[in-house]
Order: C-alpha cells, then sequence, then structure tokens
C-alpha cells in the first residue's frame, strides 16, 4: 500500500517538520526539550538504528562543528564510509546528514516523514530529535563504518545523549545558552561532561581551572581517569596538555583548509582525537590520511561558514561565531589582518556587518569587536532576532563617539552597502549570527553546491 503522504514535496516535507514541530534555530528556548524519553520512543519505533552505529560523540561550547568535521574528513580520506550529523544548517536542510560528504536525498528525508508521520504526529518531537532519529535510521540503512555525531546543545539532556559511542570528544567550555546549561563555566561543563561514558575514551580539548576539576572528577566516575596519551591505561586525555601539535609526531604539523586562527586549537583536539581512534578504538589511520584530511576538509565535507573567503576583491569573509567565547577569537585575527588606527598610514578600512539573535550576551559581542570598524548592522530572517536598529543603538552606547555605523534590515542589503563602500583593499567580515552567514551564502553568487544530490 502507497502511504498517502508520500505525494508531499520536499518542501512540503520541511514545511511540515518546521510547522508541526518546535525547532530551536527558529523559536530558542520553546523548542527545548529536556530529557530523552522522546527520543527513546523514536529510536524504539525506529528499530534502535544507533545500537548499530561505531559513534565519535563530539560537545563544546564552540568548535565542534569544526572538530567534527575535521575527524569526518580523516575518516574519510583513509577510506572509511563516514557518517556526519552536525547542526544547524546555513543554506541547505541536508547539510546536517552527510555521507561521505553527500547529503542525505531528498526523496530519503520525504520518505521518512512519509512513513513516520503517524508516529510523529502523536509523540510530537523536537525538531532535532526527529532530525536526529532521521540521521541515525539512515546511516544505519546505509551501513556506514562509522559516525561522527555532534551534540545539539549541552551534552547530559541532549537527545544524542542515547549514544555509547567509541570515543567521547569535549572541545572546550564557554559561557552561552546559560538559561539551560547554567551561568558559570562548571556549571556549564557539568552539562557537558554528561556525554562521558563509563570505559569510553575522552578527550578533553582545552584545560581551565574553572572546568578541569569538572572533567576529572566525571572521567573518575567512569572509570577513565588517565595522566595522558603515553600511559597505556589512559582513558581521558586534555587535548592541550598531550604536546602532539608541539611535538609534531609527524614529520610536520598538518596543514588545514581551514583558516582561522582559531582552529588551531579545534586540530589540536581533533589530532588528538583521532589518535586515541587509533590506539584504542581499533581504527586504522594512517600519516597519509590524516594529512589529506585537514588540507581536504572543506571539499570533502562541505564544511562552510568558518573563517571563509567568498571574496578577494575586496577581501570579504564570513565566519558563524555566535557568543563571546567565539567573537573573542574572530575579534583577535580581524586585528592582526589589519591597521585599525584612524592615524595609520595603512589605506585599508575593515567594513564589519553583524548581526545577532536576542539569547545572546550582546553587549560581551559588541564591547570585544574592534570599535575602529565601519559598521553595518543587520538581523536575521527569524523571530529570535535582535532587531537591527535596537543593536545598532546598543553599540552607541558602549561606543559614544563612534559613529561610523548604518543599519539594515537584511544581510544582503548590508552586504551590497559595504561593497559600494569598500575599496578593492579593504576587507569585509559577515557575522555574529549562523542566520546571517547563511543568507549571505544563500546569495546565488556566493552559493556553490559541493555535494549536490
Amino acid at each position: 500500500m502507497i502511504n498517502d503522504y508520500i505525494t508531499m514535496t520536499y518542501q512540503q516535507t520541511l514545511d511540515y517538520l518546521y510547522a508541526s514541530q518546535p525547532a530551536f534555530h527558529l523559536v530558542g528556548s520553546a523548542a527545548y526539550k529536556p530529557g530523552l524519553d522522546n527520543t527513546y520512543r523514536l529510536m524504539q519505533h525506529l528499530g534502535n538504528p544507533h545500537e548499530k552505529l561505531h559513534v565519535v560523540h563530539v560537545a563544546g561550547t564552540n568548535g565542534k562543528g569544526s572538530t567534527s568535521h575535521l575527524i569526518a574528513a580523516v575518516l574519510q580520506a583513509q577510506g572509511y564510509k563516514v557518517g556526519l550529523f552536525t547542526s544547524p544548517h546555513l543554506v541547505d536542510f541536508r547539510e546536517r546528514i552527510r555521507i561521505s560528504g553527500e547529503m542525505i536525498p531528498k526523496e530519503t528525508v520525504v520518505q521518512f516523514v512519509a512513513d513516520n508521520r503517524t508516529f510523529l504526529d502523536e509523540v510530537r518531537p523536537s525538531f532535532f530529535e526527529t532530525t536526529m532519529a532521521l540521521a541515525f535510521w539512515y546511516f544505519a540503512r546505509q551501513q556506514v563504518d562509522i559516525v561522527v555525531v555532534e551534540v545539539g546543545l549541552g551534552g547530559r539532556l541532549d537527545s544524542t545523549n542515547i549514544l555509547t559511542p567509541l570515543l567521547s570528544v569535549i572541545t572546550n567550555i564557554g559561557i552561552d545558552h546559560t538559561e539551560f546549561l547554567g551561568n558559570t563555566l562548571a556549571q556549564i561543563a557539568q552539562e557537558k561532561a554528561g556525554i562521558i561514558k563509563s570505559h569510553v575514551p575522552c578527550v578533553i580539548g582545552e584545560t581551565h581551572p574553572e572546568t578541569q576539576p569538572i572533567f576529572l572528577a566525571r572521567a573518575r566516575e567512569c572509570d577513565i581517569l588517565g595522566d595522558g596519551i603515553e600511559t597505556t591505561n589512559c582513558r581521558s586525555w586534555f587535548a592541550d596538555q598531550c604536546g602532539y601539535m608541539r611535538k609534531r609526531r609527524f614529520k610536520e604539523a598538518p596543514e588545514c583548509q581551514l583558516l582561522g586562527n582559531y582552529q588551531d586549537k579545534n586540530l589540536q583536539t581533533a589530532f588528538v582525537a583521532l589518535q586515541v581512534l587509533r590506539n584504542y578504538c581499533s581504527i586504522t589511520l594512517s600519516r597519509e590520511a590524516i594529512a589529506t584530511g585537514f588540507a581536504q576538509v572543506c571539499t570533502l565535507t562541505g564544511l562552510r561558514g568558518r573563517w571563509e573567503v567568498i571574496s578577494q576583491s575586496p577581501l570579504t569573509i564570513c565566519d558563524t561565531g555566535h557568543n563571546g567565547h567565539g567573537i573573542r577569537y574572530v575579534a583577535e585575527q580581524l586585528s592582526s589582518f589589519i591597521a585599525l588606527s584612524p592615524n595609520s598610514l595603512s589605506p585599508h578600512r575593515l567594513h564589519i556587518i553583524l548581526g545577532m539573535v536576542g539569547d545572546k550576551d550582546i553587549d560581551v559581542v559588541l564591547g570585544t569587536l574592534p570599535e575602529e570598524a565601519i559598521y553595518y548592522f543587520t538581523q536575521p530572517a527569524t523571530s529570535r532576532a535582535f532587531p537591527a536598529q535596537q543593536l545598532q543603538a546598543k553599540w552607541q552606547i558602549l561606543h559614544p563617539t563612534h559613529t561610523n555605523n548604518l543599519f539594515f534590515v537584511s544581510a544582503s542589503e548590508a552586504l551590497k552597502a559595504a561593497q559600494k563602500d569598500a575599496s578593492n583593499k579593504d576587507i569585509i567580515f559577515i557575522g555574529g549570527s549562523n542566520y546571517i552567514v547563511g543568507e549571505v551564502l544563500s546569495a546565488p553568487h556566493y552559493y556553490r553546491t559541493i555535494t549536490a544530490q
């Protein structure tokens, strides 16, 4: 019997998912459903596909997407059939679910929803829960060798935490999503540490005095406490203490296609995670695969929006950093690119297109970015948007003598204005939100389908 719902188009299917199930990237906290009851019901309904998968589970405040893609790219370069589940998407919903760089086919999304719509209507899981269920079902159906899964929010109560992985990775801890995770680094670390499982190796990307005791305590509870990667009995490591990049265990530290200076930390975390996979999880990895995966990570996986150069004249860069912790690294890199003093002999000027959602620490972000730039404030096309005019007003309060700024209703209009104002020697930066970057990358001039179906 043919399911009546199969007559829906791909766009109608997406409309159904967005309309019938709350999506965090659209409505924010209203979509957050703590607890795993719905997730377990979904998995049981689908035959528990997550139990058939070999998984690397990646959490963290920032860098978890880049780290996930780095690990996936290396595994692809080694010849594995690799599933990759990440969020949010920038341009195409299917970016969230890939196998060896190829996005899930549209017809597969339609088929999944059609076959399971009665159950979805009854249980009403969140958008993220349904998307994750689709991913795990698809990966199991395609018999992938290994899956890299990025946590959606937090860790302990995240839907992905039904997994028992080969390896858990936590990139770093910063202040974000305080309404769910807590107001201190220690509280947030407690939530992130929830992905650490008994007898499952774990890599922590960055050492911090407020968070290190949390991770050590959790590792002790899970019987995976160790001192370093050289000790055969170790099952937990702080990547920044392992010295792999400093010692250059390979003849040279691998080159990376990701350009941002902040990627050095993600590179080190991924590098150590890959060593653990090889040494403790029976995953075959060669020097050549690591070098190729890092050098071609964007090409192999389709990753976009991480210090991505979308034009050379003028140099135009976009980045998805969207909280105080992430913006700090963006600001440092921008400052290293150009002399911002108005008295400088440099002919270069910096143009910043900035839009944010309202649940971020906007004051911290505005206080971190360089003052001596030309600002084009805008707003994402979502109900979570912080209005561009209010963003401009906040900036003016923080920088009362700085008047070189405008506001626009869309990122596209802001970019047009910046391009008109900028010389070929200037720099244009676009950021503050995934939505802002996604809007720009969706423009026909910039969008390129790396993995077209």
